[in-house]
């Protein structure tokens, strides 16, 4: 019921309608209703927090690359990965997930937009899988003085770069990714590099949908013998995702919760092999 108070100002609610005071003014608003869900929503609902959950994931995994990731690399890498996933011509909604998605919106995705590797590292970089799923990278020619554009905070302390490429292969459907393998190229402050191929030589298995990051660390140099110290930091340290491959075979959604029992094979190699933590198969099934 509205009533007047000793100002003037009419308060409370008159059928569908809310009168309440702010300052001088009386503010009319209508009462919040209630809304049913139709499925559509509800599963529109469910695939982004699908995607959340995933990027969750991907920035988790290849945290040792970028080592400091700006403050909206969480939004702008759910959004990617929702796009990717939206973008899937092979699922349905709510019965989809990164395995189904166009993965050409994850290429490209930079972890630290405050120092883009585009606009540090310019050199030209073409990524290549051979038949057994291998990966090689070829880098081109490289002068640091020229091609890598690092801030003036940290340009006369550098003595050296490190090209860092890693690569990682993850399995969403049954909760884990693995570390596959990284490769380092290193260069002089002034130095220069020619055209080069970087080769993986670890087979991925079929159901590793694989991600490849390239990652630029700068070091300066200690009056400690062969010693140098790490100069990225929040305002430089730059990282993103250059190529990325579906699986050949991701399997089928698990029924229920998934438990992480390795194969043979991977309990040889498993201190490389990690549980997600990953929500996204629980969305689907509820």
């Amino acid at each position: 019921m509205a009533k007047v108070d000793n100002k003037g100002m009419v308060r409370g609610t008159a059928g569908p309608v809310v009168y309440r005071g702010y300052r001088d003014m009386n503010i009319i608003q209508g009462k919040p209703r209630k809304f049913k869900q139709t499925s559509e929503s509800i599963r529109a609902s469910t695939e982004f927090g699908l995607s959340s959950t995933t990027a969750a994931v991907i920035r988790n995994a290849f945290q040792p690359a970028y080592i400091h990731r700006d403050g909206k690399a969480v939004s702008r890498s759910t959004q990617l990965v929702y796009r990717g996933i939206r973008g899937s011509v092979s699922g349905s909604v709510g019965r989809r997930d990164l395995h189904d998605a166009d993965l050409d919106s994850i290429i490209g995705m930079d972890f630290n937009i405050k120092s883009r590797l585009s606009e540090v590292l310019q050199v030209s970089q073409r990524v290549e899988r051979d038949g057994q799923g291998r990966i090689s990278v070829f880098m081109g020619a490289l002068n640091a003085k020229t091609d890598i554009r690092v801030p003036l905070s940290i340009s006369k302390a550098v003595s050296k770069y490190r090209i860092r490429f890693s690569l990682i292969g993850f399995n969403f459907r049954q909760e884990y990714y693995e570390y596959l393998e990284v490769k380092d190229v290193e260069v002089r402050k002034h130095g220069q590099l020619e055209a080069q191929e970087i080769r993986f030589e670890t087979q991925p298995e079929a159901d590793q949908l694989l991600m490849l990051s390239v990652s630029l660390l700068a070091y300066s140099k200690t009056r400690m013998e062969e010693g140098h110290v790490l100069l990225n930091s929040k305002e430089f340290s730059p990282c993103a995702i250059i190529a990325a491959y579906a699986a050949e075979e991701p399997g089928e959604f698990p029924e229920g919760p998934v438990n992480m029992e390795l194969s043979e094979a991977q309990q040889a190699r498993g201190a490389s092999i990690y549980n997600m933590c990953y929500e996204g198969n629980r969305l689907l099934r509820d």
